[in-house]
């Protein structure tokens, strides 16, 4: 089982926010074979940010997550062959044309549609456009595009739903 995580959540992460170290340790613990995967978008802000986010605090968040995704937290950077960026580009424009996300969620979009052609079971975020998106519109427009939606659920839901 593959699990994406969003860009809130490696920032989440460095600034030690509770509900996503515990969605994480309850994830490693009831999915034990799941791989938490970080797509291609997701490293693409977090370079940014690390560089030029405005903010002091999201520069040196930005930094300490890409400088531990892998080593400290086990959050495997992923990226997809050439001609699946060419996908994730249209599946992208799509989601934004049929208003499942606001025009000017263009990572958003590309985040969601790197988590549903990785094969992502679920996409872990804390952003509200994709936590307000219509469910089973999003299914049927990636249906046509031959994936499957991943569930998108927020650390706080993944720690009520699935802790013992």
């Amino acid at each position: 089982m593959l699990i994406a995580v969003d860009t809130n959540v490696p920032l989440d992460l460095a600034v030690g926010v509770e509900d996503v170290m515990d969605a994480l340790a309850v994830i490693r613990q009831r999915a034990k074979a799941a791989r938490l995967v970080v797509p291609p978008t997701v490293n693409l802000e977090l370079a940014f940010l690390s560089r030029f986010a405005e903010e002091k605090e999201v520069r040196a968040a930005a930094q300490t997550a890409l400088n531990s995704l892998a080593s400290k937290w086990k959050l495997q950077p992923v990226n997809l062959v050439p001609v699946g960026h060419g996908i994730v580009a249209a599946i992208g424009s799509k989601l934004r044309a049929d208003d499942l996300l606001p025009d000017e969620e263009d990572h958003d979009a590309l985040i969601l549609a790197e988590s549903a052609l990785l094969g992502c079971s679920f996409l872990l975020t804390s952003d509200a456009h994709l936590r307000a998106m219509d469910y089973e519109r999003l299914k049927l427009l990636l249906q046509d595009f031959h994936v499957v939606a991943p569930i998108i659920a927020t650390p706080r839901e993944i720690v009520r739903k699935f802790f013992r």
